[in-house]
C-alpha cells in the first residue's frame, strides 16, 4: 500500500518587485478602493487571516468540512477588505487508504481546491521512498525521495524546506518546487512564508530514504531566510514549523496553560531575536497550541484534520506596517464530537454563516474515496470484544498485540518490539477491517531482524526508558524488570515464552521494524549498532496474517496492569538520582 497533497497558490501569491496597486486577494476579491481625494482618507486597516492545519495524515474526509470554514472566513475579509492565507505544517499525506493508496494525491487535490498558498516538508513526507509501491529504494538509480519531489512538481503551491541539507556538500537540498522560502501578496501585502522541518527528522523516518541527508538548526534557519524575505520586502514573516509543542488549554498563559514550555517549537522561538517572524504554524507533536512565547503568536492545531488554528495579523498604512495580531484557540471543526464523523456532524455557523460542506472538495478527493472503498471494508478475520487501546508513552493493550504478531510471524524470533509512534489508532470494537488495521499501522515499514547480546538490549532498554523522546516500546517474548540501582537504571529481561532463562552473555534474535533496527527514535544510543536482515514482507502484512487466524480479541487477554511487560519504577522517563 502506498502513500500527495496538492493545492493552490492564493491568486496573485508569487511577488513582483515593487508593491502592487490593486493586488487582487486569494479569491479574486479586488482591494476596497480609496476615499475620495477632496477628503483625507483614514489610514488604510488590512487583517489577513492566517489559517494553520498540520498532520492532516491523509485524513481526507475531514476537508469538505474544513472548505467550508475557509471560505465562510474568506467571505468575511471579502467584506472588510483583508484576505485568508492558509498553509500547512507539514506530515500531509502518510495514514489512510485513501491517500496512501494512490501516494497522497486526493490529499493533494484536495489542498489545491481549498487554495493554499504554502506547505512545510514534514518527517513524514520521506516516508514514501520512491515513485511507486516500494517504501525504500531496491534497484539502482531508485530516487529515495522520489514520491516527495513527484508530488511537489505537480502541486500548484510550494513544498518549502529551509532546513534539509545534502550531507556530503553540506548544501541545501535543491528540488523542483521546493524551496526554503516563499513571497506571497494577500489583500496587497506581501508576506514572506518560510518552511522548517523538526531537527529530529533523520531519526522519525526510515533511515534509507534519508541517510544522505544532513538537518541544519531550525532558528539559524529561520533567522537567514527571514533576513532575505524582508530585504525583498515583505512586510511580514510567516514560519510553517514541522516542530511544534504542546498546551492543554488555550488563556495564552504558558503556565496555567501546562504547556510543554521546553518544547522543540517553543525554544525556536526563544531563540529567534526580536522581530524575525511574526507568526509561526507548528506542528509534528499532534497538540494544541495558541500561545505567545517571546511576543510570536504560535498555533498548532492537533492531527488528523480535526481542527484548524488562526491567528488574524492587522496591518496599518501604506505601505503595510503590522500593527497587532489575535490569536485563536484551534477550532473543531465538529464542535460537539470527541471521535467525528466529518461527513455527517453538525459543525453549526462560524463568521455569521453556517458551515456548508465544500462540493468542490468532495469532488477532489473522490478518486482516493472510490480507490479505497472496499479494501477499507474487507475483514480481516477476527471480532474485538472491546476497544484495543494505543498508547504513545505507556504499554498498551494494541501495543502488546501487535508486538505478539510481529514476534509469531518472524521465524526464529525470540523478542519482538512495536515501537508506540507507529501505534496511530486504536482498533474499534466489532468485526475488524482491514480500514482500521491500516490506520492503526500506516507505515510500510518492512520486518527486519538482529542477533544481539542479552546485555546489550538491556543496554538499549535502559536508556530508552531513562529518556523522555520516542514512543514506548511494547515487548513480546519478555519481560522487562526495571529498577534503580544507586544514580543508574538497571533492567533484567525474564523470558516469557519456553526456555531455560538468558543470562546477559546469551544471544537472541529480536524483530522488529527497519524503521527502528535502522536507527528510528535514536533506537541503538550508546550501543553499537550490529548488521540487520530485512525481510520482505511489510508489518501491515505479517500483522493482518496472524490477525486472520484468530476468532475473537479482548484488550484483556493483551495487557494486565498487575502483570506489566514493562515493569518500570516510575513513568518514563525513570529517573535514578
Amino acid at each position: 500500500m502506498r502513500k500527495t497533497i496538492a493545492g493552490a497558490l492564493l491568486a496573485g501569491a508569487l511577488l513582483s518587485c515593487g508593491p502592487p496597486e490593486r493586488q487582487l486577494s486569494p479569491r479574486g476579491a479586488l482591494s476596497a478602493p480609496s476615499q475620495a481625494a477632496s477628503v483625507a482618507p483614514a489610514p488604510r486597516e488590512v487583517v489577513v487571516s492566517l489559517v494553520g492545519t498540520n498532520d492532516l495524515h491523509g485524513r481526507v474526509f475531514s476537508l469538505p468540512l474544513l472548505g467550508g470554514y475557509v471560505e465562510n472566513l474568506r467571505a468575511a475579509r471579502q467584506r472588510d477588505g483583508g484576505g485568508v492565507l492558509l498553509v500547512d505544517a507539514g506530515d500531509m499525506f502518510q495514514g489512510t487508504l485513501e491517500s496512501n493508496l494512490l501516494e497522497g494525491k486526493p490529499v493533494r487535490d484536495a489542498y489545491r481546491a481549498l487554495g493554499y498558498a504554502a506547505v512545510a516538508v514534514g518527517n513524514h513526507e520521506f516516508d514514501f521512498g520512491p515513485v511507486g509501491p516500494a517504501p525504500t529504494p531496491r534497484a539502482p538509480g531508485d530516487d529515495p525521495r522520489g514520491a516527495l519531489k513527484a508530488l511537489a512538481l505537480e502541486a500548484p503551491f510550494p513544498f518549502l524546506l529551509a532546513n534539509v541539507h545534502e550531507r556530503s556538500t553540506g548544501k541545501r537540498v535543491d528540488y523542483p518546487n521546493m524551496p526554503s522560502s516563499v513571497a506571497v501578496s494577500v489583500a496587497g501585502v506581501r508576506i514572506g512564508i518560510i518552511g522548517v522541518t523538526t531537527e529530529d527528522t533523520l531519526t522519525t523516518t526510515i533511515s534509507s530514504n534519508v541517510k544522505d541527508l544532513a538537518m541544519a538548526p531550525v532558528a539559524e534557519t529561520i533567522v537567514k531566510e527571514s533576513a532575505a524575505l524582508r530585504a525583498a520586502g515583505a512586510r511580514a514573516v510567516v514560519v510553517l514549523a514541522h516542530a511544534g509543542g504542546k498546551c492543554h488549554t488555550f488563556t495564552n498563559d504558558l503556565k496555567a496553560d501546562k504547556c510543554e514550555v521546553d518544547a522543540e517549537i517553543f525554544r525556536v522561538a526563544r531563540a529567534l531575536p526580536k522581530g524575525t517572524v511574526d507568526a509561526i504554524v507548528a506542528g509534528h507533536t499532534h497538540a494544541g497550541v495558541a500561545h505567545e512565547v517571546q511576543g510570536i503568536p504560535i498555533i498548532e492545531q492537533y492531527s488528523y484534520g480535526r481542527s484548524f488554528g488562526r491567528v488574524d495579523l492587522k496591518f496599518v498604512g501604506e505601505p503595510p506596517v503590522l500593527a497587532g495580531h489575535q490569536l485563536h484557540a484551534p477550532r473543531q471543526l465538529c464542535p460537539a464530537d470527541d471521535k467525528p464523523d466529518f461527513s455527517t456532524c453538525e459543525p453549526g455557523s462560524y463568521e455569521g454563516a453556517v458551515v456548508t460542506r465544500s462540493a468542490e472538495v468532495a469532488r477532489a478527493i473522490d478518486s482516493g474515496v472510490v480507490a479505497a472503498k472496499d479494501k477499507r471494508a474487507s475483514i480481516v478475520g477476527p471480532t474485538v470484544t472491546a476497544t484495543i487501546h494505543r498508547s504513545y508513552q505507556t504499554e498498551s493493550a494494541l501495543g502488546n498485540l501487535f508486538a505478539d504478531l510481529i514476534r509469531t510471524g518472524t521465524p526464529g524470533a525470540d523478542i519482538a518490539l512495536m515501537n508506540g509512534g507507529g501505534l496511530r489508532e486504536d482498533l474499534p470494537a466489532g468485526q475488524l477491517s482491514y480500514g482500521a488495521l491500516f490506520e492503526a499501522f500506516p507505515f510500510d515499514n518492512q520486518i527486519a531482524t538482529v542477533t544481539i547480546k542479552v546485555a546489550d538490549l538491556e543496554q538499549i532498554v535502559a536508556a530508552h526508558i531513562g529518556h523522555a523522546g520516542g514512543g514506548v516500546l511494547s515487548f513480546s517474548g519478555a519481560h522487562v524488570h526495571a529498577r534503580c540501582d544507586g544514580k543508574r537504571v538497571d533492567v533484567q529481561l525474564e523470558r516469557s515464552t519456553k526456555g531455560k532463562a538468558w543470562t546477559d552473555d546469551d544471544t537472541i534474535v529480536l524483530a522488529a521494524s527497519d524503521f527502528m533496527l535502522l536507527g528510528g527514535d535514536s533506537f541503538w544510543g550508546d550501543v553499537k549498532p550490529v548488521p540487520i536482515t530485512v525481510a520482505d514482507a511489510l508489518v501491515r502484512d505479517v500483522l493482518e496474517s496472524g490477525l486472520k487466524g484468530m476468532k475473537s480479541l479482548a484488550p484483556g487477554e493483551l495487557f494486565d496492569a498487575k502483570r506489566r511487560r514493562l515493569a518500570l519504577p516510575t513513568p518514563r522517563p525513570v529517573r535514578c538520582d
